[in-house]
């Protein structure tokens, strides 16, 4: 589907310390679609990259940029920024990453795949997708992770924890932003769990992610652990409801 046939857009753009990369990255997803607004929402970057942003959005109108007084993790912003969205109005709402792991110029696929989807993500585990710059002790680990979270949650996703993502507006109100707290990567796997509990269709899409080659990466161990225990206690929530629910099956059959 087209920008056109799609309404506004907007792709929300979290940021902390990305005064190296904010302004290529603007400038690449602007250049590739016009047609699409960027909400740039900055964490209190010690780096100035929320100055920066207010001078990228003061030359152009299609930049906005949210002030976040603290440092509240990945899914917080999101959620600021997915709300502020939501209040202007916008069709479609999109993220992805500051640092240049998400190519701008295959934000098409993602926008084109909306027309059979509620949400799209743009996954590096489906047929045609992959990862340039990673070891593979550290690709190993982000399968593996996703294999997990596959097996533990009963959901089809090969890319769970992929942060390029398009939504309708009307996913993000059916799974109601205000109850979302998942506050650091493991926001990602929380909306793609909620968008699928909730009845909604969820489509993978190939692309390429590669590396940031400038900057230091957000992940750490103590984001992994965090990640980790989440889904483990959505996992077992989710067990003991399909154990519950074939008890009751069992007893008025029997």
């Amino acid at each position: 589907m087209s920008t056109a046939e799609l309404g506004r857009v907007v792709m929300v753009v979290p940021t902390y310390n990305e005064a190296m990369n904010l302004e290529l990255i603007v400038g690449r997803l602007r250049r590739a679609h016009p047609d699409v607004d960027v909400l740039v929402v900055d964490d209190n970057s010690p780096d100035g990259t929320g100055d920066l942003a207010d001078r990228i959005a003061a030359g152009d109108a299609q930049v906005q940029v949210l002030h976040r007084t603290v440092k509240a993790g990945l899914g917080a912003a999101y959620v600021h920024g997915f709300t502020v969205a939501l209040g202007q109005g916008y069709d479609v709402i999109g993220e992805m990453d500051a640092d240049g792991s998400h190519q701008p110029e295959q934000l098409h696929r993602l926008l084109s795949a909306l027309g059979r989807a509620d949400l799209v993500i743009g996954s590096r585990y489906v047929p045609g997708g992959r990862v340039v710059n990673w070891s593979r002790h550290r690709e190993l680990l982000s399968r593996g992770g996703n294999l997990y979270v596959r097996l533990l949650l009963g959901m089809g996703v090969k890319d769970a924890t992929a942060g390029f993502r398009v939504f309708r507006r009307a996913t993000l109100e059916k799974i109601d932003l205000a109850t979302v707290i998942s506050t650091g990567y493991v926001f990602q796997t929380d909306m793609a769990y909620r968008a699928i509990t909730a009845g909604l269709r969820v489509v993978e899409v190939p692309i390429e992610f590669v590396e940031r080659e400038r900057g230091d990466s957000k992940m750490s161990g103590q984001v992994a652990t965090e990640s980790l225990k989440r889904i483990t206690t959505w996992g077992l929530r989710e067990r003991r409801k399909q154990l519950r629910g074939a008890m009751h099956r069992r007893r008025h059959t029997t």
